[in-house]
């Protein structure tokens, strides 16, 4: 089960690389007005909603304690950048807030993954 668990660690560390490294990627763009959700941020998202469930159905199955607080606060701002990212993915340009919206929730996302034991 370890074997498993780690891998589903992995590929949502890719998962938030993909969100991540496409908002970092428009940053660039988003200072002159035509910033957008690429498709790997919206992968990305998906990516971690799937991999994330799974890690938590893992962990109890493997009866390893899970905070259910802190993954319902990580899901609920997951389900805001996908709804984010799903709605505004065929948007020439993005709005300035919007694009800052979804890359601040996905660094929170990752410091509440990391900080919060």
């Amino acid at each position: 089960m370890d074997v498993l668990i780690n891998v589903f660690v992995a590929l949502h560390i890719i998962g938030i690389a993909s969100l991540l490294g496409g908002f970092l990627t428009q940053m660039t763009a988003m200072g002159k007005g035509a910033a957008r959700f690429g498709p790997a941020m919206l992968h990305g998202a998906l990516m971690m909603l799937v991999t994330g469930f799974a890690l938590v159905g893992f962990n109890q199955l493997d009866d390893q304690p899970v905070n259910n607080i802190k993954i319902g606060i990580k899901l609920l701002l997951l389900v805001v950048i996908l709804a984010l990212v799903y709605v505004k993915r065929d948007e020439e340009k993005v709005d300035k807030g919007v694009f800052m919206a979804v890359g601040g929730l996905t660094v929170a996302n990752i410091f509440i993954a990391t900080l919060w034991t």
